[in-house]
């Protein structure tokens, strides 16, 4: 009986894809274990917090970290996610040869309301497997910020982080690497609007 399996792509054929343009950015794709996942459309909360939470990281961390939004980072398991913020050690030209690898980072956050399910499984668990050792998820359902850290691997071999804290929009929380500098998450939570 033959069996039927998905074909799974290397990082090397991700990136060959792309340069002979059979995927182009509008296409909103990204590479989760060798699988090509198309990324979920963002609504405008979505937007204007990824907006201000990149405006904010820049303002206070200047030239001391790179700040990408939005843009991929290479991870061991065959995945080149695309979260929506990464905070990235050196400066800009250091990644024009390759995105940041896990090494590089500091932070990797994602803000979420419809893909909630989604960051907090498969992306947790990509992030835990290639060792990032803080994982924010802006949760704009209940705005809140679930701080992850201290990724591990159980005896079933499944990977997570062994630290989970919540923070509310009142609070200020420090930022991993930079423990002098202060984000008042006031500032992130964009304010509801009522039409």
């Amino acid at each position: 009986m033959n069996v039927v399996t998905p074909k799974r792509f290397t990082i090397d054929e991700y990136h060959r894809l792309i340069e002979l343009e059979f995927l182009k950015e509008s296409d909103r794709i990204e590479l989760i274990r060798g699988e090509l996942i198309q990324m979920v459309a963002k609504g405008t909360p979505h937007t204007v917090c990824g907006s201000i939470l990149c405006r904010q990281l820049d303002r206070l961390l200047g030239d001391r970290a790179v700040i990408r939004g939005q843009d991929p980072i290479t991870l061991p398991s065959q995945s080149e996610p695309e979260p929506d913020v990464a905070v990235a050690r050196g400066k800009d030209e250091d990644y024009l040869a390759h995105h940041p690898y896990p090494e590089d980072i500091f932070l990797v956050i994602e803000i979420s309301d419809s893909t909630l399910d989604y960051d907090q499984t498969t992306k947790l668990k990509i992030y835990a497997e290639a060792a990032i050792s803080d994982y924010w998820i802006v949760n704009l359902n209940v705005r809140q910020l679930e701080r992850y850290s201290q990724p591990y691997q159980n005896a079933q071999g499944e990977f997570n982080y062994l630290s989970k804290q919540i923070s509310l929009p009142h609070q200020s929380v420090t930022i991993p690497g930079f423990e002098d500098v202060l984000l008042d998450l006031n500032r992130v939570f964009p304010k509801v609007v009522n039409a």
